[in-house]
């Protein structure tokens, strides 16, 4: 089935909102999924009142979608300042990060001012930073436009910007006070966004959940034609998961570093390519490939298993093969993944359908992967 054109895609007015709880002690939060959630006075309700509140978005989505949050937000901030930031991947650095405080200074925002976070997930990463930073930490919110900032980025607290060396080396924890999952924004993303989003849907079935596996399987077509039931159930279930993940493991200690199912040789494809290229759910499905080969190799999974995990990331629209940089290139920037201990690089594996595992691989049997899934 070929998804429409993004201009044609219409949601509900409304769509029964679920709540997602992130438990985590006098950080937790909620998350609200739902259409209609930016024009719904209910949404606002419990946010913290300031005299100042900013809505952190970039130039191709703050057209579309800031004025209909200022104008929900105006009745409760004595003013609603609006940043936009270059849009892409390529700006996910310092001096994107500076435009924010620049403005936040020049306008003598305060400790109580919040941020909103009006974009997919480098406007997350990079205004959820800023809010960790700015006056060693002010409140914000996540509204997130991207299905992958929905399912993923936007959830759990993890902030940061690339270094041309490594993606995400510089960030903090810090969690917002809510996260609104407005499905109705997903009609206007591309088909290649929304392909990419899935990546970070797929991803929970191998690690978490093999019934979500085999449902998501079941429903590609419905996902990519955009059926609002489709999505919400996959947002939600998505949410889900790593709500339980976050809540054990909020600073990646240990079992949270499985949400990183294919993001080490993603992450590397997209320092590779010098950010901007691939997006980074492009990258993560064919990572998981990449992974899912890897765990066949060293005996953790049947060769079905890849099988199976190359038919589904093709029938998502995403890249099974990745750039040709050359196995010692790919293993240098593995080696800065921030799972690497002693310049051992530490892989997301997967042992049993739903059960994923953190462990060393020989660079033999990681080169041998490359070579099979590369060029």
């Amino acid at each position: 089935m070929t998804a429409p054109d993004p201009s044609f895609v219409s949601f509900p007015t409304r769509l029964a909102p679920i709540t997602v709880p992130i438990a985590l002690g006098d950080r937790s939060y909620d998350i609200r999924i739902g259409a209609g959630l930016l024009d719904d006075p209910a949404t606002w309700q419990g946010l913290p009142r300031a005299s100042l509140a900013t809505i952190v978005s970039n130039v191709t989505v703050a057209p579309l979608y800031a004025e209909r949050l200022a104008a929900a937000l105006a009745p409760h901030y004595g003013r609603v300042l609006r940043i936009d930031l270059p849009d892409g991947e390529a700006h996910k650095d310092w001096q994107t990060l500076d435009l924010i405080f620049d403005r936040l200074l020049a306008e003598g925002a305060d400790r109580k001012t919040v941020l909103f976070a009006l974009g997919g997930g480098v406007v997350g990463d990079v205004t959820g930073f800023a809010a960790a930073s700015y006056m060693r930490g002010v409140p914000f919110v996540q509204v997130p436009t991207t299905l992958l900032a929905q399912v993923d980025s936007s959830v759990g607290g993890k902030t940061a910007i690339n270094h041309p060396r490594g993606k995400n080396m510089i960030g903090a924890f810090y969690q917002p006070l809510r996260v609104l999952c407005d499905l109705g924004v997903l009609g206007t993303l591309s088909d290649r966004e929304l392909s990419a989003g899935l990546a970070e849907v797929i991803k929970y079935g191998p690690i978490a959940d093999e019934a979500f596996l085999g449902w998501i399987e079941d429903n590609l077509a419905a996902l990519l034609a955009r059926d609002p039931r489709a999505l919400a159930h996959a947002v939600r279930r998505s949410c889900e998961i790593k709500a339980w993940v976050v809540g054990q493991d909020e600073r990646e200690s240990g079992l949270r570093a499985i949400l990183n199912f294919g993001h080490t040789f993603g992450h590397a494809i997209e320092a590779g390519l010098g950010y901007g290229e691939w997006l980074h759910g492009e990258g993560v499905g064919c990572g998981m490939v990449m992974a899912s080969d890897l765990s066949v190799r060293l005996g953790l999974m049947p060769p079905a298993f890849l099988d199976r995990m190359v038919r589904i990331v093709e029938r998502a629209r995403l890249p099974v093969r990745g750039p040709a940089l050359g196995a010692d290139r790919y293993l240098e920037l593995m080696r800065i993944d921030k799972k690497s201990e002693g310049g051992e690089i530490r892989f997301v594996l997967i042992e049993s359908l739903g059960r994923a595992v953190m462990r060393p691989a020989p660079d033999e049997a990681v080169r041998a992967t490359l070579a099979a899934h590369t060029g």
